[in-house]
């Protein structure tokens, strides 16, 4: 970062660290002991779909790779495109197992930014439900290197439930990167596994 981003108050963007995935089952454990929600096994990651050979063949090697434990039991991963044109990838894995589902998504962030895909990651998310039903996610921005929840209201459009996200904030700060720009807790309505 040069003079000229100082006195133009440039500063340079937040290193994508895909490790902070791995700090996600204990944030999981603090998660259902202060609100109750646990995980439902389910997650996600979302990327601007790329046309060409090499982009679909990073895509078979990441369907290989989570389809490997389908002959013993596994679920099959998903690919849906939303309604913007980004790429999900839909993991599951046992509900008790959140650790064994974050290995599958830093698996997919890491062979599509190795492939030289990084720029079109755009997030990961972790699924959560409470007792009453309630959907909450965990979501990791790739280019901030940063967690929000993201608590969409069940059954009323596209409404979200601030002060879950809020709790949600204050009982994770002290086990993952929170994002602190409440602006960029992006809504991701409809997501695979939310």
């Amino acid at each position: 970062m040069g003079l000229l981003d100082t006195i133009l108050g440039r500063s340079k963007p937040v290193r994508p660290d895909l490790d902070q995935l791995f700090a996600v089952p204990s944030a999981a454990l603090t998660l259902q002991a202060a609100t109750g929600f646990v995980p439902t096994g389910l997650g996600s990651v979302c990327f601007a779909g790329v046309e060409g050979a090499t982009f679909a063949r990073i895509q078979q090697d990441v369907r290989e790779l989570l389809d490997a434990d389908t002959a013993s039991g596994g679920i099959p991963v998903e690919f849906s495109r939303d309604s913007y044109g980004y790429t999900w990838l839909l993991a599951s894995q046992p509900a008790e197992d959140t650790a064994a589902l974050v290995n599958d998504l830093h698996a997919v962030n890491t062979l599509l930014q190795d492939g030289g895909f990084g720029p079109q990651l755009l997030c990961s998310l972790i699924a959560f439900r409470d007792d009453q039903d309630r959907p909450l996610a965990l979501v990791y921005l790739y280019k901030r290197g940063t967690f929000y929840p993201f608590a969409p209201v069940p059954g009323s459009g596209e409404k979200r439930d601030n002060q879950l996200e809020l709790q949600t904030r204050a009982a994770l700060g002290d086990d993952l990167r929170v994002e602190k720009d409440l602006a960029r807790w992006f809504p991701v309505w409809g997501a695979p596994g939310l």
